[in-house]
């Protein structure tokens, strides 16, 4: 007797655990609506770009650990590609994400609004999934993190075409040079994994 339709694809979403997955990503939308609702008194706009920034990074976070794979061995001699269904899996955990997180700063400036908090979800989230080819999916989070940490901490008043390129996550969310760079990332990091999968834990190089 032949498995039902959707037999597999519930199969793949417990083994990445993604219910899992979309309930840590609704604990991170909460806790970005709390953090920016702590903040509306405050008279320096600066400290609104924490949500923007972190908010995705978290969610990035989050999306990363659900690539992680049990069963990699196996996933290698399956007899249907896995392309598809890691391609369905990163887009719509993004989607998702890319929904919820802009609830935390609804009617605010372009600079810290909506626009800025997708694109940092959209080049976060590349960034993870390359990430994971790389180092896997538990250890997936730390370059983003790294980097957005790092420009946060060091970026201030720098301007011109070429800091809209390479502080993309700080930028206002009309920016277009932030958007390109951004919209690049997620592109290169969905392909990647898509065709590669996430990297094996323990595997050396």
């Amino acid at each position: 007797m032949n498995a039902p339709p959707l037999h597999g694809p519930l199969l793949y979403a417990r083994s990445r655990s993604l219910l899992l997955a979309l309930a840590a990503l609704a604990a991170t939308t909460a806790f970005a609506v709390w953090a920016a609702g702590r903040l509306d008194g405050s008279p320096d706009p600066y400290h609104r770009v924490a949500i923007v920034t972190s908010a995705p990074l978290l969610a990035s976070a989050v999306i990363g650990a659900s690539l992680y794979s049990a069963s990699a061995e196996l996933d290698g001699t399956a007899v249907r590609p896995w392309w598809p269904r890691r391609l369905a899996q990163l887009a719509a955990l993004t989607a998702v994400a890319a929904a919820l997180l802009p609830l935390a700063v609804l009617g605010h400036s372009e600079t810290v609004g909506p626009g800025a908090v997708i694109r940092n979800t959209l080049g976060c989230t590349g960034v993870t999934a390359a990430a994971a080819v790389l180092l896997g999916a538990r250890l997936s989070w730390l370059p983003a993190f790294a980097y957005v940490s790092a420009l946060y901490l060091g970026f201030h008043g720098v301007r011109g075409w070429g800091a809209t390129v390479w502080a993309w996550p700080m930028q206002p969310g009309a920016e277009r040079g932030a958007w390109a760079t951004a919209l690049a990332a997620f592109a290169l990091g969905t392909a990647w994994y898509t065709v590669r999968g996430a990297r094996p834990e323990g595997q050396r190089t």
